[in-house]
């Protein structure tokens, strides 16, 4: 591996690494405030990445730059307003991930004009993963954050029962099918337009 691939695989790493933890400790932060102890009783609300790690994510994520942490535990029934308690707990990590996004927008409004190659290049990458990570987390496909939202919005409970007892296998097979035909990766097609959209506003210098 040369040197520059090296940095940009290194580069990556911690940019994923910090949009992962900061997304999942969103979910149980938020959980915590609206009454639900289980993701605290779980060792899940803290910013310590080894605690949200998933060992399967975390090795795609060293392979393949693509990689997932383990679901938060929620219990909605802690809830005292169960589906506003769903929804504000699902979009906490979606949000949580627009707002490093927007942080990282103003960090590189700052650097940018010293022209550091390695801290502007790590700023980029942050960014957009950080609005991909959030954008593809909204897709109402189990186990992301939009299939939770369904739930709420969605009555009809055989549509519900149908999503989460083949959803994972829809998602499974959306990203093989994106690995195996890359140019034909139907995710990539839906939210690549958004985030580069969002991307191109968030990482002008001038723009914030």
């Amino acid at each position: 591996m040369s040197s520059n691939a090296f940095v940009g695989t290194f580069l990556n790493f911690m940019a994923l690494l910090i949009c992962l933890t900061v997304h999942e400790f969103s979910h149980a932060w938020v959980a915590h405030k609206l009454g639900d102890p289980t993701a605290e009783q779980s060792g899940r609300l803290t910013l310590n990445p080894f605690k949200h790690l998933d060992p399967m994510g975390t090795i795609m994520l060293l392979l393949f730059r693509f990689g997932w942490a383990k679901p938060v535990p929620i219990n909605p029934y802690y809830f005292k307003n169960k589906k506003q308690g769903i929804v504000l707990t699902s979009i906490a990590g979606p949000i949580s991930n627009f707002l490093l996004a927007l942080v990282g927008g103003f960090f590189l409004k700052i650097t940018y004009p010293f022209q550091n190659a390695f801290l502007n290049t790590f700023l980029y990458i942050f960014i957009y993963m950080n609005i991909a990570l959030a954008l593809f987390n909204l897709l109402p496909i189990p186990p992301l954050d939009g299939s939770h939202l369904i739930t709420v919005f969605i009555k009809n409970q055989k549509i519900i029962a149908w999503l989460y007892s083949y959803g994972m296998f829809v998602f499974i097979g959306l990203l093989l099918i994106g690995s195996f035909f890359g140019a034909f990766n139907i995710l990539a097609l839906i939210i690549k337009p958004i985030v580069s959209l969002i991307f191109s506003l968030f990482s002008i210098p001038g723009f914030l």
